[in-house]
């Protein structure tokens, strides 16, 4: 055999890229953007060159950066709550995170001058952000009157019904969805929510979940409960929360629990059916069906370059490979088909 051919018959017998036969959904990571976001602003103190805080966006970028090394997705969703994502909630409820209005200091680890001009790093560095995550294979959602978690709920129950879906939040809300299917990452316990660890964790199944959740309230999210009633308490007056069958609002209500704070409840915290409207439903649809995504690692390079920011990740180059590029290919692939 000439040398040419040795070559050749070496090159048809080298296996195609394992990525080149992944679809582009199969395995889909959503990352709550502004729960990410406050956690890492909150804990991080990095700053950049010119001793200016940076930790946000690129403690952020590095939390991502774990969850995909992590779960190893084929593609990863950021979602950002829209503008007036709340109304809808607070029409239901006006106390609805009213306590978010109220002006304190986020930062534990660095000292800001005042709590304006913390909250002026906060808006900068988000809004930087954004333009950080253009420049990855990676695909950014913000639907205007529109709350994150309805989005991500949306994404999991009705457009992604065949995907394996990684929801990435420390929000307690998201556990309800979890099922075979569907499961919920914690970076902060670093524990991953399926059906089995719900259960072990709080005795009530997940799909069942919401429902406890109702009667406990959120303090987060300035929604109070049931005062007296506990875990234990629901438990022994409704048993069957701990069943397979799917406990609803009148069962609670049949067992004497007040029918306004309930019903309220339950329409302020359920994510199984979300209430967004046809023109929001489409959004979501046209934001996931653009494809065009791609790591443009000049642009990124030059961004912390220009922000100072390059000594905030170690060796950025590698992470970057490291942690992008499966993503990145299979994007292209996708677009290539």
């Amino acid at each position: 055999m000439q040398k040419n051919e040795r070559y050749l018959s070496i090159l048809e017998n080298i296996k195609k890229p394992e990525d080149e036969n992944i679809n582009l959904d199969d395995r889909v990571l959503i990352i709550d953007g502004l729960n990410t976001f406050i956690r890492c602003f909150v804990v991080n103190p990095a700053t950049n060159d010119d001793g200016v805080h940076i930790g946000g966006m690129t403690g952020f970028l590095k939390s991502i950066g774990y969850a995909i090394k992590m779960h190893n997705p084929t593609r990863c969703i950021v979602v950002f709550d829209g503008k007036g994502g709340s109304q809808r909630r607070r029409k239901l409820y006006p106390e609805y995170k009213a306590n978010r209005k109220v002006k304190h200091r986020f930062n534990r680890v660095y000292d800001f001058n005042s709590i304006d001009d913390e909250q002026q790093s906060m808006r900068f560095q988000i809004t930087r952000l954004v333009e950080y995550l253009s420049n990855l294979p990676v695909t950014t959602m913000m639907v205007e009157n529109i709350e994150a978690d309805d989005t991500m709920a949306y994404l999991s129950k009705n457009l992604l019904k065949s995907s394996e879906i990684i929801l990435m939040s420390t929000d307690k809300d998201f556990i309800q969805l979890v099922n075979d299917r569907i499961s919920v990452w914690s970076p902060t316990k670093k524990k991953l929510y399926t059906p089995e660890v719900v259960k072990e964790e709080f005795q009530v199944p997940s799909h069942n979940f919401v429902m406890y959740r109702v009667v406990d309230g959120d303090k987060s999210d300035n929604v109070p409960g049931i005062k007296g009633f506990g875990l234990k308490t629901l438990i022994k007056k409704v048993p069957k929360i701990l069943g397979d069958i799917k406990v609803t609002p009148d069962d609670l209500i049949a067992e004497g629990f007040d029918t306004d704070i309930i019903n309220r409840n339950y329409r302020l915290m359920q994510l199984d059916d979300v209430d967004i409207s046809g023109k929001s439903k489409l959004e979501i649809q046209h934001l996931l069906a653009d494809t065009d995504i791609k790591m443009i690692k000049y642009e990124f390079q030059k961004m912390m370059l220009e922000d100072k920011a390059q000594s905030a990740i170690m060796n950025l180059d590698s992470w970057l490979a490291e942690t992008f590029n499966k993503l990145n290919i299979i994007a292209t692939n996708h677009n290539d088909r």
